[in-house]
């Protein structure tokens, strides 16, 4: 395959991405790792990313190779910065001899100027129309208003790479389930069918009302669904004000998953409510249907997911409500069934996820 001379002559070798945020912004870049990787088989391909993201490096290694933890940088707000491990950091950075970074951390203010000091050869990425760009010939003004998705498939297409589908993915592993099923309550998921409420969010403006999930979660126990709450540890306030806000029993799993379990969870999911936070993506890229929650518009530029047949979005000022979202739900569960019936009359291929996939397509549909 020829590459157009963006990328350089010889072609990298050794590329740097640099994205140190959370998981659903990990999630979105997913598409343009897999035009990265087709487009440079041999080339040794290394996450710089939080802490957080090093078991999600290690699920990607047939895009990533190696995985390199960022100590924080000053107005990066990610994480507080740790000073004292910076220089020894930049030292093993500037070691490896990059052919390319890739900055791929948001539209470039802060970030540019870092990136020049990890010494690559050359430096692909964003910056804002007027302000400082480090080469114009591998730097594309930052499309704000693209779905976040997009935008890196944008700086890929614009570096010359062929794009390889806009779709996320979760790679699932047999031990995920199977630690899934070593919980204590792992017994009573198979009881019944089951829903999946996330209320928690890193940011408490982005969390609908604890109360707003209750009356849902209640709603759905009269329609013969198990409730089951996820969340982290530190969010165990927000789902233990849900579980005493409801009136029906509730399968409270908060801090008792990690990342594989929780898409484990999902996977046998009927369906997933949330804020607008990263699990959402992972429900996407499991094709998991799902209704969303936004609160605040700008937000519905960048991230809501792609396919809005299997994943609703809703957002509306001051407060969606219950009665909304119980409406999606009805309506994303009456489609369930409908492919489920069809799917028993006609021969079927392989089954991912809980969703059915007729036999000479990969997808049926896309996240």
């Amino acid at each position: 395959m020829k590459i157009p001379c963006r990328l350089g002559e010889p072609l990298p070798r050794r590329v740097a991405v640099f994205r140190a945020l959370q998981l659903g912004d990990l999630l979105c870049t997913i598409p343009a790792w897999r035009a990265l990787r087709m487009a440079l088989p041999q080339a040794e391909i290394m996450l710089v990313g939080l802490a957080s993201a090093r078991s999600l490096a290690a699920r990607f290694a047939h895009y990533l190779d190696e995985f390199c933890e960022f100590p924080g940088y000053p107005g990066l707000p990610e994480q507080a910065p740790r000073g004292g491990d910076f220089p020894a950091f930049l030292t093993f950075m500037q070691a490896k001899q990059f052919d390319l970074v890739l900055q791929m951390h948001g539209n470039g203010t802060i970030t540019n100027p870092l990136i020049g000091l990890f010494g690559a050869r050359f430096a692909a990425g964003f910056f804002v129309p007027g302000g400082y760009c480090p080469d114009a010939q591998r730097f594309l003004p930052y499309p704000i208003h693209e779905p976040e998705i997009w935008r890196h498939l944008r700086l890929l297409e614009f570096l010359g790479i062929p794009l390889q589908g806009h779709e996320l993915e979760f790679p699932l592993r047999e031990e995920d389930k199977e630690q899934l099923h070593a919980l204590a309550e792992a017994e009573q998921l198979s009881r019944q069918g089951y829903v999946c409420i996330h209320a928690g969010a890193r940011a408490p403006a982005r969390r609908w009302p604890p109360e707003h999930f209750a009356a849902v979660a209640d709603g759905l126990a009269s329609r013969g669904f198990c409730t089951v709450l996820t969340g982290t540890a530190e969010e165990a306030c927000v789902t233990r004000a849900v579980r005493d806000a409801m009136a029906a029993p509730v399968l409270d799993l908060t801090g008792k998953t990690n990342l594989g379990t929780l898409a484990a969870l999902l996977d046998e999911a009927h369906v997933l409510i949330c804020n607008d936070t990263g699990v959402s993506h992972l429900a996407a890229a499991l094709r998991i249907p799902s209704v969303v929650i936004f609160h605040g518009i700008s937000e519905l530029q960048g991230w809501p997911p792609l396919n809005r047949q299997l994943h609703r979005v809703l957002c509306r000022i001051p407060s969606v409500t219950p009665d909304e979202v119980l409406a999606e739900v009805d309506d994303l569960l009456r489609k369930e069934r409908r492919q489920r019936a069809q799917s028993s009359t006609v021969d079927i291929g392989p089954r991912m996820g809980s969703r059915w996939f007729s036999v000479g397509s990969s997808k049926a549909v896309h996240s």
